[in-house]
C-alpha cells in the first residue's frame, strides 16, 4: 500500500521521534504545493496572482507548522489559508481598481444648483437622524456613519449583535420613510 509523506511523518511524530520541521514541510510541500495553486487560481482566475497567493500561503504554513495540532489535516489547513489569502487578494484588487477608476474619471464641477440640492438633502437627512429614538440613532451613527461593524457596535453598546441588526434595520426603514 502506498503511504503518503504526511502519514509517515504523522506516524514518526506519534512515536515520539524528533520533529524536523524542514523535512516535514518539504514532504508536505511535494504533496500539497500544486493544491495551493489550484485553490488560489480557482478564486482569482489570474495565474500570476494565484502563484503569489500560493507562495504566500505556503510561507505562512511553514511559519506556523509547529502550531498545527493535527498534522494529518495539513492539506485542509493549507487550503483554508490559501482560500482566505485569495479572497483577501481579490478584495484588495477590486478596491484598488475602484480607486484607480475614481481617480481616472474627473468629477464634474458642481454647480450652484447641485450644491444647494446636496446641502438641502444633507440638512433633511440630519433632521431625520435627529428625530430617531436614541437607541436607533446611536446604532445608525456608529454603524452607518462611523463605519463600525455590527460586532463592534454590539461590544460598544453592550447589547447582542442581533439587537444591533434589528435597530439598524428599524433606523434605516424609518429614515427611508422620513426622506420620501
Amino acid at each position: 500500500m502506498h503511504e503518503t509523506a504526511g502519514a509517515s511523518i504523522d506516524r514518526r511524530v506519534r512515536r515520539g521521534g524528533v520533529r524536523d520541521l524542514e523535512v516535514e514541510f518539504e514532504a508536505r510541500l511535494a504533496d500539497s504545493g500544486r493544491l495551493a495553486f489550484r485553490v488560489a487560481y480557482g478564486v482569482l482566475r489570474h495565474r500570476e496572482d494565484a502563484e503569489d497567493v500560493a507562495q504566500e500561503a505556503l510561507a505562512r504554513a511553514y511559519g506556523k507548522l509547529d502550531t498545527l495540532r493535527e498534522p494529518e489535516r495539513f492539506r485542509s489547513w493549507l487550503v483554508r489559508i490559501c482560500w482566505r489569502l485569495a479572497l483577501d487578494r481579490r478584495r484588495a484588487t477590486k478596491r484598488r481598481q475602484r480607486r484607480e477608476q475614481a481617480i481616472a474619471r474627473p468629477s464634474p464641477e458642481p454647480t450652484a444648483e447641485s450644491m444647494a440640492a446636496a446641502n438641502e438633502f444633507r440638512d433633511r437627512l440630519w433632521q431625520a437622524i435627529d428625530a430617531l429614538p436614541e437607541k436607533l440613532r446611536v446604532v445608525l451613527v456608529l454603524a452607518g456613519i462611523e463605519g463600525y461593524d455590527v460586532g463592534e457596535v454590539a461590544a460598544l453598546l453592550e447589547v447582542p449583535p442581533g439587537t444591533v441588526k434589528s435597530r439598524l434595520f428599524l433606523a434605516r426603514r424609518s429614515l427611508a420613510e422620513r426622506l420620501r
